[in-house]
């Protein structure tokens, strides 16, 4: 007797159903090899993955050259100086030509060592200039009373001039881990120097108008309150000082000594 519709279309879902069954188990059965080996070589899988994690590392950090050591200005990279890069170093000498700061870079176990290049070798400071800052005597001599040797600075990349950098330099507040206190502003803050042209920046860019701002508006302080360089002489200096410059008084005074 010939099979009707229905009983074929049971038959064709049962096989259906049979063949989604054995699927999923083949499914179920790769997951549990897969597990069952991870479980039996735990060890291995664990040691595997710390690898490509510290190779990623690696990789990282020398392509964005995180932990290297500077020892000439010519080392760092163009883009350091195109992004305004912080670095941190240790001040090692305050000089006629600037101040000499020794790069550290960032310290990271295991992987820093790697990265070492001048190991044993007596490290050579970077020379660092204040950007847009022109320093008077007594700036140099306060910058060599309150900046010495083996303190923390950072360094803010502006531009580069052959062997020299310059920079907006900071060092920590008294006090405070956090918070920084910008050189370049303190010295005309005080009256101790000029603001002045930003070597190696285009006057027409952003960050040389909002530097100079800065830089302006800490030596339009020291202007108003009459400090260092913008202190106005007692009227009795400028009396004196009037007195040895006129010129018939010092005739007079030479033909009375005569006499």
């Amino acid at each position: 007797m010939p099979e009707s519709y229905g009983e074929r279309e049971n038959e064709d879902a049962g096989r259906d159903r049979q063949e989604r069954d054995q699927g999923h188990k083949s499914s179920r059965n790769v997951v549990s090899i897969i597990s069952q080996f991870a479980d039996d070589n735990l060890t291995v899988v664990r040691s595997t993955s710390t690898g490509l994690a510290v190779a990623g590392i690696l990789v990282i950090a020398r392509s964005i050259r995180l932990v290297t050591k500077f020892q000439h200005v010519s080392e760092i990279p163009a883009r350091f100086i195109q992004n305004n890069v912080s670095l941190c170093g240790k001040v090692q000498s305050i000089t006629e030509k600037g101040i000499e700061v020794e790069h550290v870079p960032i310290y990271l176990p295991l992987i820093s060592p790697l990265f070492t290049k001048h190991k044993g070798v007596c490290t050579s400071p970077l020379l660092v200039n204040l950007a847009g800052v022109e320093l008077t005597p007594e700036g140099r001599l306060w910058l060599q009373r309150n900046v010495t040797p083996a303190q923390t600075v950072w360094l803010k990349l502006i531009s580069r001039e052959d062997v020299v950098l310059h920079c907006l330099v900071s060092q920590s507040k008294q006090g405070s881990i956090w918070r920084r206190d910008s050189i370049n502003e303190q010295v005309l803050r005080l009256g101790l120097a000029r603001t002045a042209p930003i070597a190696g920046a285009f006057p027409d860019s952003r960050l040389y108008w909002r530097l100079h701002k800065r830089l302006h508006r800490a030596e339009v302080k020291a202007e108003r309150k009459g400090r260092g360089l913008w202190k106005e002489d007692s009227l009795w200096e400028r009396v004196s000082k009037a007195v040895r410059n006129n010129r018939l008084l010092r005739l007079m005074s030479r033909l009375f000594r005569r006499t």
